[in-house]
């Protein structure tokens, strides 16, 4: 009778794991599909505009298993990765496991790191480490961990035009503008720097960038050209955005899935589902369709690591 319950006791050990596994592929593919979709269609405006999906690596990889390789129909169509605390970050060490992820995925895109220093005095070393592997590296001091502040030093400063992402040689991550008492000022920091990239908010507290204002950045204050990106979150809701309605809240709509730990006004979405999409790319209301009618060339796109969240059935 033991070895009997054992048995049984094993093989829903074995369903259970295959079941999650099924339900991991089939996440990863949903995720990997709709970063492919907001590219298409953002492509049929700008052939050349740029998709940078930030976390999330095992997406670069067939089915989000590393053991089978990189999935170069999915890499194809994305210009870059980006990656928050690699070498340095909430946890203490180094995370090798996305280092060698960072590092395969490298050799055929970009990747933009993004540390996080509690102390002030590991930026040369963060820099060191990254450059060591190639990425285009953005470390953050210890005041700085919502991105609200800009650097007083560019790695790698120069005056070359940037045409690709790939000729950048360093970014500026800038997504708070709670620094910033007016657009007027808060554009004007921006445009007096010399970063080669520079990664922004669509929006200026409730109001978009026009496309005037968005130009004016892409030329960095020694001369040369730069590309701008807009931030933009396709794996969780926020409520401050323009599409959230009043009556919404978690589950209302069923798609708001679960609640963001340590963000109280942004919550994780069922992505797949046809009305966040919607909301997302495909139609001249859209959130892409606002990136591009503001001529930004390219969109970050946050929270795709939400493919993990197919597990949770609530």
């Amino acid at each position: 009778m033991l070895k009997s319950k054992l048995l049984l006791f094993f093989l829903l050990l074995i369903i259970t794991a295959c079941s999650k596994e099924k339900r991991s592929m089939k996440a990863s593919r949903l995720m990997q599909n709709f970063i492919i979709n907001i590219a298409d269609y953002a492509r049929k405006t700008n052939p050349n505009f740029i998709v940078i999906p930030q976390n999330g690596l095992e997406l670069g990889y067939v089915d989000a298993d590393t053991s089978l390789g990189l999935n170069q129909s999915f890499l194809s169509k994305i210009d870059g990765f980006g990656v928050e605390g690699l070498f340095y970050g909430e946890e203490e060490s180094p995370d090798a496991y996305s280092i060698a992820m960072a590092k395969k995925i490298g050799e055929s895109e970009r990747i933009l790191s993004a540390d996080y220093l509690s102390d002030n005095s590991l930026f040369s070393n963060a820099v060191s480490q990254n450059q060591g592997y190639g990425f285009l590296c953005f470390p953050r001091h210890s005041t700085n961990y919502d991105y609200l502040e800009i650097p007083s030093t560019v790695i790698q400063e120069n005056p070359n035009n940037i045409t690709t992402l790939a000729s950048a040689q360093n970014y500026l991550y800038l997504i708070s503008t709670s620094n910033y008492s007016s657009k007027s000022t808060y554009l004007q920091a921006i445009a007096s720097t010399n970063f080669d990239a520079v990664i922004i908010d669509l929006f200026y507290e409730d109001e978009p960038l026009t496309a005037n204002e968005v130009q004016l950045l892409k030329t960095k204050a020694n001369g040369g050209s730069r590309k701008v990106i807009a931030y933009m979150s396709i794996g969780s809701a926020e409520k401050y955005r323009y599409y959230w309605k009043k009556t919404w809240g978690l589950h209302r709509p069923s798609w708001i899935k679960r609640k963001y730990d340590g963000y109280p006004d942004e919550f994780w979405v069922k992505f797949w589902h046809k009305d966040w999409q919607e909301i997302i790319y495909g139609n001249d209301e859209s959130y892409t369709h606002k990136i591009l009618t503001a001529g930004f060339d390219g969109v970050y796109l946050d929270n795709v690591e939400a493919y993990y969240f197919l597990y949770f059935k609530n």
